[in-house]
């Protein structure tokens, strides 16, 4: 067993290590359906892939978020930065990228991860996203840094998604044969009247590639507070083993702490990919059965395919599903939900919703057009009620045991829709001229609004305007 273990080590370090990573963003070219791989894995993001460059390398481009908003008081996002990228012996990966600008956002129509003071005109904000991968080998990679991950194919994701703000974590991944197995540690916080609080996330994915053209994915991930009214444990030594299942585990350690499980499924046709998810916080087979609304049967999901067409296949098009139960990623406290600094880890729109979306994307030399558009169905406190739709809010504030339906509450549904045009002004920089024309429509106050955003922007990791 001992030599075993000297033979995996020795291999971990001596090999020839490939490979970079990508970024969050999913844009045209990347976005591409791959080629079918046995070998290759795209469920996490941002993806490993293999390196083209040089052995050494280094350089330093310009960022730029600058977005001036017409509404009925002008409001803006301005900022300017820089990334830095380093490859050393095609096994270190280095990058930093910071933006530093002031924001007028009006979060009404549009969201910004970004906690604004609601008393101050403007608002000044950094943008930082940091990783260091390393990979000695084409078995193993590991990565820190200070940013998002995400899973899945969608343009949104029910498992883990870039929705929230940057995190510190450490990921280690291994591939082998037709598996890919990751672990992902994070260092998440919630905004507290004295400070912060901090709180912890341990999640594993388990990808297989049953053939080339079809992969499914097992998740699981742990989300529990260091300090409680009872017990500063701080990171749980149980939670950092990588090869344990979290629920046995929590029962083991006699906590209340929030364990998820997930599974997903790919499968590829020529330019074209079938993608789903179903995300399990907690149910009961009996009160399913019995159709009795149960609040604690909470679970979600997602179904979606998305393809490339045409001449060069320059046009890319997506279908979206989307939906969460009443009640789901969330808990007793906001230290134990499924989110971070005031935002969800999963969907944007927490829990108790229903979304379908699509999108139309086109794309030639510098010049880049895209549709995008949505309709959703989602639930909202009343009466003083938690009806389940904002997982910041304890389930012990719940109206009912039993009766419970998606959307419930103060009910809202309504569309969005947004036009993109864009210009790369420099290519090697990523810097893009751009127009959005928006409109939301409200069912409810049956209401349209327009906005209009014209800037300049360096698209390195998403900015969402779409929900």
């Amino acid at each position: 067993m001992k030599l075993l273990l000297f033979i995996s080590i020795l291999l971990t370090f001596q090999s020839i290590g490939q490979g970079n990573f990508g970024y969050l963003f999913e844009e045209m070219p990347a976005d591409s359906i791959l080629p079918p791989s046995l070998s290759r894995h795209s469920t996490i993001k941002p993806t490993i892939r293999i390196s083209q460059q040089g052995e050494n390398e280094l350089s330093i481009k310009a960022l730029t978020d600058l977005n001036y908003l017409q509404k009925n008081s002008a409001t803006f996002k301005t900022g300017v930065g820089a990334e830095i990228n380093a490859q050393m012996n095609n096994k270190w990966h280095i990058r930093l990228m910071a933006v530093q600008g002031a924001t007028k956002f009006d979060s009404s129509f549009i969201s910004t991860p970004y906690i604004l003071s609601p008393t101050k005109t403007i608002d000044w904000y950094t943008d930082i996203h940091a990783r260091t991968s390393y990979t000695p080998n084409k078995f193993f990679n590991f990565q820190i840094g200070l940013d998002n991950n995400f899973i899945g194919e969608g343009s949104r994701s029910m498992l883990i998604s870039d929705y929230s703000s940057p995190y510190p974590f450490a990921m280690v991944r291994t591939n082998f044969w037709r598996i890919e197995y990751a672990v992902l540690y994070q260092f998440m916080r919630e905004r507290k009247l004295a400070g912060y609080q901090a709180k912890f996330a341990s999640s594993h994915h388990l990808s297989i590639n049953a053939a080339k053209w079809l992969n499914f994915g097992i998740f699981e991930s742990v989300i529990f507070q260091p300090k409680d009214t009872l017990l500063n444990r701080g990171f749980d030594a149980e939670y950092l083993n990588p090869f344990v299942f979290y629920r046995p585990q929590e029962y083991s350690l006699g906590s209340s702490d929030n364990v998820l499980l997930g599974v997903d499924l790919t499968a590829n046709y020529k330019h074209h990919t079938f993608y789903s998810q179903f995300i399990l916080d907690e149910f009961y087979l009996a009160e399913i059965r019995a159709k009795s609304g149960w609040w604690a049967n909470k679970f979600g999901g997602q179904i979606g395919i998305k393809g490339r067409f045409g001449n060069s296949n320059e046009f890319f098009y997506r279908v979206e599903y989307n939906f969460a139960r009443p009640y789901t990623f969330s808990h007793l406290s906001e230290e134990l939900n499924y989110g971070n600094q005031g935002r969800s880890l999963a969907h944007p729109y927490g829990s108790s919703f229903m979304e379908g979306l699509a999108e139309l994307k086109w794309q030639k030399d510098k010049l880049a057009a895209k549709y995008f558009i949505n309709y959703y169905l989602k639930g909202g406190d009343n009466n003083g009620f938690n009806y389940g739709a904002d997982i910041y809010q304890s389930y012990v504030n719940r109206p009912s045991e039993y009766g419970h339906f998606t959307g419930q509450g103060r009910q809202q549904n309504g569309l969005n829709s947004a036009v993109t045009f864009s210009y790369r002004v420099l290519k090697n920089e990523a810097i893009n001229a751009f127009i959005e024309s928006h409109l939301n429509y409200s069912v409810q106050q049956n209401s349209i609004k327009h906005l209009l955003v014209v800037g300049l922007r360096s698209y390195l990791w998403n900015d969402y305007r779409n929900y």
